[in-house]
């Protein structure tokens, strides 16, 4: 390998020459050193150009809020069970229980993740490699994907807020994850260190992270009262009900969403339309059905979504890379919204091929829309409406706005009935999935 050249003083001396030159860049550096990038950068045109007015609006009402903890993912796809579930009830305000399905979700990702380490160890694959030293370092997060969240709902159904509350950990899950983190490591540890006791070490690590999240989340219900006055003051009563019960009876059997699949739009070129993707060791569930999806093109993926809203007046959960051209503060989404590279005078000409495939754009968080402009034309959409689940302190109290534009770039994956998809693409589903490493950027977690 050559030499690593330095930076030498002759070539720094030269920058900032350069930049002393150009009064702009001053300008810029008093601007943004005082108020910051975003403020100077922002387009003032285009976010005033995104108004809150939409020709389909599904009203799930007051916004949800996942505080300190990554679980969009599960706020997001309950939200879209809430709102079905609330028109069984005839609410305006209900919540279904988000610890409930993390406490679970958690349970079923150490069995999970320990069985899965204790295959690579028995076959050989070494603590340095990289495939252990990914899974090690992923384990234990809060993300999640459409898919993983439907293992939890099919296997331990859902509870109303009120019956499983959020906890101190629940809303901050950073010590609790740390340290259910560190009891795998432990364990990991242990494997190798001793494979013949594989087995006895993954139920004392079972049981061990089944004590430690009862004591931060508590201990779930098996079963509950359900009764609730509904927004005309009519009292109800349907009596003692499992979580599974509950579930089935009020969510899924109206909404069908066990049936969903989930859609992708993989850009990379070696990836092909039209077929199932899966990604290696990434599940919660053992034994439930495992994380693939249909890669297939953006604009299939918004007929669906509009279809969903306008045609089924239905929530649609999906994944995007968030972060990008965002105003968090009054909740809009625009690939245009700021000018990044006119401040530093940088072309940032990434399409999304080229911003997957180098690191520069993941999936990273899980909303739901519930809301689409379409023009006269019945199929042309100009702009989006995303419940998201940062509380109602931001955007419109919590409710955005994403441009059509945006869509197309940055939102990943929504999941959507398997009836809406075409036969080739039925077909597609009962072939073999190509499985992708455990660290390919789709199998980013929201």
């Amino acid at each position: 390998m050559s030499e690593i050249a330095p930076l030498s003083e002759g070539r720094l001396e030269k920058m900032r020459e350069d930049f002393a030159s150009n009064p702009t860049n001053h300008i810029a550096m008093n601007a943004v050193t005082t108020v910051g990038i975003n403020d100077v950068a922002r387009n003032y045109d285009r976010a005033r150009s995104l108004p809150r007015r939409f020709s389909v609006t599904v009203n799930n009402g007051e916004v949800t809020n996942q505080k300190q903890s990554g679980r969009c993912w599960l706020f997001s796809s309950l939200n879209v069970s809430r709102y079905v579930a609330k028109q069984q009830f005839n609410l305006d305000g209900f919540e279904l229980s988000q610890a409930y399905a993390m406490y679970y979700d958690k349970l079923e990702r150490i069995n999970y993740f320990m069985r899965d380490m204790a295959e690579l160890v028995r076959t050989g694959e070494g603590p340095d490699s990289r495939l252990v030293k990914h899974l090690l370092d992923d384990v234990m997060g809060d993300g999640g994907q459409w898919t993983m969240a439907l293992n939890v709902y099919k296997k331990y159904g859902a509870v109303p807020k009120d019956f499983f509350p959020e906890t101190a950990s629940s809303e901050s899950t950073g010590v609790m994850n740390n340290q259910l983190r560190k009891m795998l490591h432990t364990a990991v540890a242990h494997m190798y260190a001793d494979p013949a006791r594989i087995d006895q070490i993954i139920d004392e690590t079972v049981e061990a992270g089944h004590r430690m999240l009862t004591i931060h989340l508590g201990e779930p219900p098996k079963s509950f009262d359900w009764e609730w006055t509904d927004k005309d003051g009519n009292f109800h009563r349907d009596g003692e009900i499992t979580p599974v019960e509950f579930w089935e009876k009020y969510v899924n059997a109206s909404a069908g969403l066990e049936d969903y699949v989930c859609l992708v739009d993989d850009p990379r070129a070696e990836h092909p339309k039209g077929k199932k993707i899966g990604i290696e060791h990434l599940g919660n569930v053992a034994g439930g059905d495992p994380t693939e999806y249909l890669n297939v093109p953006n604009q299939f993926m918004k007929d669906c979504v509009r279809r969903l809203l306008s045609e089924k007046n239905l929530p649609v959960w999906f994944g995007a890379d968030c972060g990008p051209m965002m105003d968090r503060k009054n909740g809009a989404w625009a690939t245009d919204l700021f000018e990044y590279g006119k401040v530093y005078d940088v072309d940032f000409d990434m399409d999304k091929e080229q911003r997957v495939r180098y690191g520069e754009s993941a999936m990273n968080h899980a909303m739901a829309f519930v809301g689409v402009d379409v023009a006269d034309d019945g199929t042309t959409t100009n702009r989006w409406r995303v419940e998201n689940s940062w509380g109602d302190k931001v955007a419109d109290k919590g409710y955005f706005t994403m441009s059509d534009d945006w869509f197309t770039e940055y939102v990943y994956e929504v999941a959507v009935p398997k009836s809406m998809l075409p036969d080739e693409y039925l077909a597609a589903l009962d072939e073999p999935a190509i499985m992708l490493p455990a660290w390919d950027p789709m199998g980013a977690l929201a």
